[in-house]
């Protein structure tokens, strides 16, 4: 049996704590983090998918919009977005 937290990168586990901390308050890790809140939802979207525990997907639209907002803030680079677009 393996640890499904041990393949979690140290970010990875960061918003994990937080939003533990922080009783399941998305508010909580959105204000931790400095992002906004799709931002915040995003990353632990990302986290669950990376622990096997899948969410339904965002609409198709909201998440264009977001990757765009995430480049726009110097969040991600227009690499990645391109990279999460073609995963999607």
């Amino acid at each position: 049996m393996t640890c499904e937290f041990c393949g979690l990168t140290d970010e990875d586990r960061e918003v994990l704590r937080v939003f533990l901390a922080s009783r399941g308050n998305m508010k909580g890790l959105e204000r931790h983090l400095g992002v906004s809140y799709p931002t915040a939802r995003a990353r632990f979207d990302s986290l669950l998918a990376k622990m096997g525990i899948e969410r339904a997907s965002a609409a198709p639209a909201s998440s264009r919009l977001e990757l765009m907002e995430q480049v726009a803030r110097g969040e991600i680079d227009v690499d990645e977005a391109l990279q999460r677009l073609e995963s999607q």
